[in-house]
């Protein structure tokens, strides 16, 4: 069977229309349980020093021992091109996945967490926190 320019011109609208519905459905409250990405950026208030540093990346490590967490990655900004759209200020990163929105609030309040800023929160001056849902 032969499809009319017409015909597929309008199964085009009615998938991009649909497609359009899908993406705006990502702020229902039926997204939030999907796998929840969790991106922490430190900001040190000594940032020459690399003491500073690494005791921070050793408190991280620590977080690793949290059940909710099922992947926990720690990094420093790479020294990639310079572009406008690049922002690697930040000293160090970490990157956690979760299974649902749930499992991240039990990170939140778990022992080993409130313990690691209260531990380590005199080494930052700012952190910033990206959270995500996987569609």
């Amino acid at each position: 069977m032969a499809i009319s320019r017409r015909t597929f011109m309008a199964a085009g609208a009615a998938t991009l229309a649909s497609a359009t519905v899908m993406s705006t459905e990502t702020n229902s409250p039926n997204a939030m349980s999907g796998q929840v990405v969790h991106n922490v950026y430190f900001w040190l208030k000594k940032p020459e020093s690399l003491e500073d540093r690494d005791l921070l990346i050793a408190g991280l490590k620590t977080l690793s021992a949290i059940p909710a967490i099922k992947t926990l990655q720690i990094g420093l900004p790479a020294n990639t091109e310079k572009r406008d759209v690049v922002d690697n200020s930040f000293n160090v990163f970490e990157l956690m996945y979760f299974d649902s929105v749930e499992a991240q609030n039990e990170y939140q309040v778990h022992p080993l967490h409130t313990a690691f800023v209260e531990n380590y929160g005199h080494l930052w001056e700012k952190v910033v926190v990206h959270d995500s849902v996987l569609v």
